[in-house]
């Protein structure tokens, strides 16, 4: 069997009109002070591939429009719903209060690795992702429910954010 590389044309995208009408996957997405306008964009573009319900950008983290976010997320800014904030801690203090389960993806000690982590189909999430350098911040860590760590077994302990972000929530919405 040869495989043919289908046109966009052929890919049955929804149109902005559609994304925005659709049932949303019932995941928010915190960035918790991202420094690196790409990364930000390409979280917005990954969001939007799989119907995310709302991104919170918090701290330092920049906000559409910019040209740089722009560059990765290419047009996604305007799909996905979202709110800035300066306070990650004061977004995970009202998520709470409304039952969304707060997950926070870092390394520390007793977490879960995503494998491990099984959610209830009746539950809403927020997961946090922290800056570059520095991580999710510790009052954060404190305050979620649970942190979720993916497992690493080369000399490298980190991944990009944009690739922490893409294999946590690939791997939330497929056990969604």
């Amino acid at each position: 069997m040869k495989h043919r590389k289908l046109k966009n044309s052929e890919l049955e995208r929804k149109t902005a009109a559609q994304f925005i009408a659709s049932k949303k996957t019932p995941l928010i997405i915190i960035l918790d002070n991202i420094r690196s306008l790409n990364n930000i964009g390409s979280v917005f573009r990954t969001a939007d591939a799989f119907l995310i319900e709302k991104i919170y950008l918090c701290g330092i983290t920049a906000t559409p429009p910019h040209k740089d976010i722009q560059k990765t997320a290419l047009g996604a800014t305007d799909n996905v719903s979202w709110e800035y904030a300066e306070s990650t801690l004061d977004v995970v203090s009202k998520l709470k209060s409304e039952g969304v389960f707060i997950a926070s993806i870092e390394q520390a000690e007793h977490t879960t690795d995503l494998d491990n982590f099984f959610l209830r189909k009746d539950t809403t999430y927020a997961v946090i992702f922290g800056n570059e350098v520095k991580g999710v911040s510790q009052d954060v860590v404190s305050e979620s429910d649970i942190v979720i760590e993916i497992p690493q077994y080369g000399t490298k302990h980190s991944l990009n954010i944009s690739v922490t972000a893409g294999i946590v929530i690939w791997d939330l919405f497929c056990k969604l």
